[in-house]
């Protein structure tokens, strides 16, 4: 008990922070005030910007802007079979970590950590879901082609372990989670992986050829969502979690759609593939594949999210500009089920778009990576 009360102190947390070089404003001389910081009205200054930069790069990895860079440009430029247990992973652990959290519902340390950040503020602090994802996405990746790919597997665990260490620290140079919080989702993302592992690799063959694939992932997703733990005070977890569910529903109906179409096939090689650098043609294929697929992906982004918002109004009877501009809360009903519901809807054709709409119109303009069709 001792131990457990010592790793959840705030003090610790802030401990570290000034071991990084983030500082209170009281604990700085009058001379070095040209450097100070205000956020959340906590005063405060950085003393190593090096830690600083990389800290926020390292918390970016667990954030929106990272999932929508790094699925799509996995799946149009590396592999297709590993994208998919991937992100299955990540959005089963993502699911389980968010819904802890509300149902644990441990506020975020206090003072005399120092908030650098107040994007996660309103969410509860335990489990730390950065650290759960800084676990999942590197050794999943390590894990799905140590035996696919021919290369340096004790090199990929180490950038894997230096990956999961920098998101960890992040959200303690953050001050956005206790030790114990990210402690926990470590240990809670490791537990959950050894099951996850190989039961991923069995759901994705199922959710592949199954011809009832995209009836159950749609009800399963809306049932996830729904009875999603209620924290009693609103919170962003619920809408979040609803944009991982749905992204990994589209992508999955999408990959479905490629197979029963015939578009997917077994490769012609053996395992383990070896791995070869580009050719300048396959390299400005890649660049120009990827800068397409991003501008047209935000583009799709864009007009599904202002359709659905506006057709989920007119569903409820209810004005869209009073909906967007009504305060968020758990009585509002009508603005949590309008929000939700356009998230779920734009992510998920979000998802389908990035694996079967967009690697469609790549093969039409002859730009398509060669082996993403032969990818199970």
């Amino acid at each position: 008990m001792d131990l457990f009360n010592f790793l959840k102190r705030p003090s610790l947390v802030a401990d570290i922070q000034r071991f990084f070089g983030v500082q209170a404003i009281k604990e700085v001389d009058l001379c070095e005030r040209k450097n100070i910081s205000n956020q959340t009205n906590q005063k405060y200054t950085i003393k190593n910007y090096f830690w600083y930069y990389l800290f926020c790069f390292g918390t970016e990895l667990g954030d929106e802007m990272f999932y929508l860079s790094f699925i799509p440009f996995w799946f149009w430029n590396i592999d297709g079979a590993v994208g998919r247990r991937v992100v299955l992973v990540w959005t089963i652990v993502m699911y389980i970590g968010q819904g802890i959290k509300d149902i644990i519902k441990w506020e975020r340390p206090g003072p005399p950590v120092i908030k650098l950040q107040k994007k996660w503020a309103l969410e509860y602090g335990m489990p730390s879901t950065h650290a759960m994802v800084g676990v999942s996405i590197p050794f999943s990746v390590i894990l799905y082609t140590m035996n696919r790919y021919q290369y340096n597997v004790q090199a990929g665990f180490v950038i894997a372990i230096v990956w999961c260490s920098i998101v960890s620290i992040s959200r303690l140079y953050l001050g956005m989670h206790t030790v114990l919080d990210v402690l926990a989702g470590l240990a809670l993302s490791i537990m959950l992986m050894f099951p996850l592992v190989p039961l991923i690799d069995k759901l994705d063959s199922y959710f592949l050829t199954n011809p009832t694939s995209p009836f159950l992932l749609i009800v399963i997703s809306l049932l996830m969502i729904v009875y999603y733990p209620n924290s009693g005070k609103w919170t962003p977890t619920r809408g979040d979690t609803t944009m991982i569910v749905s992204v990994c529903v589209g992508l999955l109906i999408g990959a479905w759609l490629n197979y029963q179409t015939g578009n997917m096939t077994n490769s012609d090689l053996i395992p383990p593939y070896a791995i070869f650098w580009p050719s300048y043609t396959m390299l400005g294929s890649l660049i120009l594949r990827t800068t397409l697929g991003f501008v047209l992906l935000l583009f799709i982004r864009s007009i599904a999210k202002s359709v659905s918002y506006k057709f989920l109004c007119t569903l409820l009877g209810q004005n869209a500009t009073e909906i967007k501009n009504s305060k968020d809360s758990l009585d509002n009903k009508h603005k949590t089920f309008v929000d939700l519901g356009c998230k779920y809807l734009t992510c998920a054709v979000i998802g389908f778009s990035l694996i079967y709409l967009l690697p469609n119109l790549f093969k039409f303009l002859k730009i398509e990576r060669p082996t993403f069709c032969t990818e199970l």
